[in-house]
């Protein structure tokens, strides 16, 4: 008994400060039919979680129409996609639109760079 005690507690623990490491996120906001969505989902998608900017905020996906009440945002977003830098259920920042992979690092670390306190990269 004191072995499953000792075991959730460790667990919970490490859910915790698993989530204080990754105390923000990138979250997209997108819609069905949104041909700037597929486009980034095509470009971006499968390589963001693999990059130190997706370590440093994991992509959270939300849609347009069915926006979550624990986000608050600084306006609601209009465009899709727009990503928004999220701490602790607040925007940090945005970013409206997608224009290409080159300008969307470029923007996408700007924005990262613009809040130094967010989460650094685990290795």
């Amino acid at each position: 008994m004191l072995f499953l005690r000792i075991l959730c507690t460790a667990l919970l623990l490490t859910a915790v400060i698993g989530r204080w490491a990754f105390a923000a996120d990138l979250v997209m906001v997108e819609q069905e039919g949104c041909h700037w969505c597929a486009k980034w989902n095509m470009e971006i998608s499968e390589i963001y979680p693999k990059t130190d900017e997706g370590r440093r905020a994991p992509l959270r996906r939300v849609d347009l129409r069915s926006l979550p009440n624990d986000i608050a945002f600084t306006s609601p977003p209009v465009f899709t996609p727009t990503f928004v830098l999220v701490e602790d259920g607040k925007e940090l920042a945005r970013i409206e639109g997608y224009a290409g992979d080159e300008f969307f690092w470029f923007l996408l670390n700007k924005m990262l760079d613009a809040h130094p306190n967010v989460a650094q990269p685990q290795n």
